[in-house]
This record gives structure tokens, sequence and C-alpha cells, in this order.
């Protein structure tokens, strides 16, 4: 093997469930050895180094940056310590691989692009719904020109009954940043421009909510949940729509939300282009669930819906795949987290005109 072959060692930071992901597919990755794990949960540490058979195990990230011996980590913590760990591994001279969002604000994200410069290093976010088969095979078909000029696009993710821990660091602005938007808004967001070939937002117009957190309702089955109608500490929305700008004259309309009166959750992509439009939508989890792409056009003047091939899913292996793929390229410029950067200001945007109650340019 050569030098970029060699296999990479690996860190993870975090130790919930998008921390085990990355635990799995780095332990997975055959041009990679999970070497250290670092969190503050003891008894779960323990749990999860005996799991992976990893030795080397921290109560913090310093200790396990200062230790001098990682090529990549992984950043799996509370929004508002993204920005914090991955500019210390940077500076150390690690790789960073980042959950979503990319940090709480722009400026924050801002802070781990420039790390990323001035140390020579891959910046990567994990967008780990951009891998569906469903994003991929529609990629495609736009790159192929198949929908025209797109001019319109709608994209959502809506649950019924899903704030993620009321009263945790989710529902606490200066830990997460934001609500809904900020959680799982910020993957329709990114894989709508991402389909649509990342133009760029001039300005956005928005408005957030919260009539269920306030309350203590609407907390998911998955995490802590208050009493119905107690006050619990609640600073973000549960639901926010946007109204987005795009250069060129396209337009985006986006809307999130934990908790909303529909009868299951939901989540959708489409596009409308001249020469036809399209859509991914799934949903209907312990309903009746369903997966579908749908793609309409017309050939020779006929009307047609396509069935385009699609690929199997990625999920966050793919993203942990493709970040090693990039450090092993040996082009760290190519690989700034400046894209994931672009999200962060839209975020900004999005909150700025849902405080002010108008339009604000980006």
């Amino acid at each position: 093997m050569t030098d970029e072959q060699k296999k990479l060692r690996a860190g993870v930071v975090g130790l919930g469930w998008a921390g085990q992901q990355h635990m799995q597919a780095y332990f997975d990755a055959a041009n990679a050895d999970l070497v250290a794990l670092a969190g503050m949960e003891s008894e779960k540490l323990a749990e999860l180094g005996d799991k992976y058979g990893v030795e080397r195990r921290y109560p913090d990230w310093e200790s396990m940056v200062r230790s001098g011996d990682l090529d990549v980590i992984s950043v799996a913590t509370p929004t508002a310590l993204h920005a914090p760990i991955a500019v210390g591994a940077l500076n150390a001279g690690i790789h960073v691989l980042s959950e979503k969002p990319m940090a709480e604000s722009g400026a924050a994200a801002a802070t781990m692009v420039q790390a990323a410069k001035d140390n020579d290093r891959v910046l990567d976010v994990s967008f780990n719904h951009r891998q569906r088969g469903e994003v991929t095979a529609l990629k495609e078909i736009v790159d192929r020109g198949r929908l025209g000029q797109i001019y319109y696009a709608k994209a959502g993710w809506l649950r019924r009954q899903g704030i993620p821990g009321l009263g945790t660091w989710f529902t606490r602005a200066s830990l997460a940043g934001g609500g809904a938007m900020m959680d799982i808004g910020v993957h329709m967001l990114d894989m709508a421009l991402h389909l649509l070939g990342n133009p760029q937002v001039s300005s956005a117009t928005a408005a957030t909510y919260a009539e269920f957190g306030p309350r203590g309702r609407g907390g998911s089955a998955y995490g802590p949940r208050a009493n119905a109608d107690t006050k619990v500490d609640f600073e973000v929305e549960d639901l926010s729509t946007a109204f987005l700008r795009l250069d060129g004259g396209g337009t985006l309309l986006l809307e999130s939300s934990w908790a909303q009166w529909i009868p299951y959750d939901q989540c959708y992509v489409a596009l409308y282009g001249s020469e036809g439009g399209a859509s991914i939508e799934w949903g209907g989890w312990g309903v009746e669930p369903y997966q579908r792409l749908n793609v309409w056009t017309e050939i020779d003047g006929i009307p047609a819906e396509l069935q385009p091939i699609v690929p199997p899913a990625g999920h966050h292996e793919a993203s942990v795949l493709q970040f090693l793929d990039k450090v092993q390229s040996g082009k760290f410029g190519d690989h700034r987290g400046e894209e994931a950067l672009i999200r962060a200001k839209v975020l900004d945007g999005i909150y700025a005109s849902a405080a002010k109650g108008t339009e604000v340019a980006l």
C-alpha cells in the first residue's frame, strides 16, 4: 500500500445514535480502523468500546485530539460543539467529518472552513439523506436535462409527533441553534439544492412557530417526553416554513416540523421544470409506509411517466466512505466544507427573516 492507501486511524466523538452510525461505518470500512472513542457517558463509552473492540476511550474530545494518533475524526455531538471540536481537530492536523447541521450559525461554520484551509485538511459534513437511492436516481435524471430548466421546487420533512428531546439540548437555542428547521429541515434544504445543481440563494422569507413544545406536547416516542400541557424548557421552533429566491429566477418552498396535526410523518422533494416534473416521497411509518420516485414528462409529444432504476440507499455508511475517499485522494483543497457553509448561511437567513417578519437578503 502507498501512504495514501494505508488504513486511516479513526476516532468518533459522541456516543448517541448518530455517533454509533459513524462507529459502525468505520468498523466496517476496508480502508479505516476505528481506534478511539470519546464521550461523557462512562457506561455507554465502556459498552461501545467493548462492542467495537476500541481500547482508547476518552471522557472528552480534547484528550482524544491530544493523543496525536488519529488521521480522521467524526463529530456527532450537540450542534454548538461541532465548531469547537472540528477547529481543534483540524488545528491538530486531523481530517474532520461533522454531523449536520454544520454549526449553530454561519459564523461558527465559517471558522470550521477557515481552519480546514489553514491546516490543509479535509472538512466534510454528513448529509446522509442525500445518499438515498431515489436522490441518486433523480440527480442523474436532472443532470441529463430530462426535466429541462427547473424553475420551482418544494421540499419538506413533517412529523406528527417527533420533537427529539423535550427539555434536552435539542430544544435549547444556545446548544442547538434552532429547532425543526435546523435539525431535519436542513436535510431537505441540502437535498433540494443538491438536486437543483447548487444555485445561490439570494433571499429568504420565513416564519417559525412553537405551538406544541412549550406545552410539553409533541415529544418523540424515542426521547424524553413531558406530561401533556406541562411547561418545559423549549426555546426553539417546532414548525418553520421558508420561501427562498434563487439566482436565475427559480424559487424553493421549504417546510419542516417536529409536531403538526397531520395524519402521519412525511418527507418530500418536488421539482418542476420546463420539460418535466419529478418528486420523491416517503413516509407513513407505523401506518402504511411508502417510498416513491415519480418522473413525469413527454416523449415525442406523448405524456410519459418514467420509472428510473433506483440504486440501494447508502445512509451514514456512504457518507463516511465518501469522506475517507476524499482524504485518501490527497485533493484536500476540493473538500473544505464550503458547500455545507452555504447551507448554514441560508439557515441564518431563514431564522433572521422569521425574527424580523420580513424578507432577508443573503
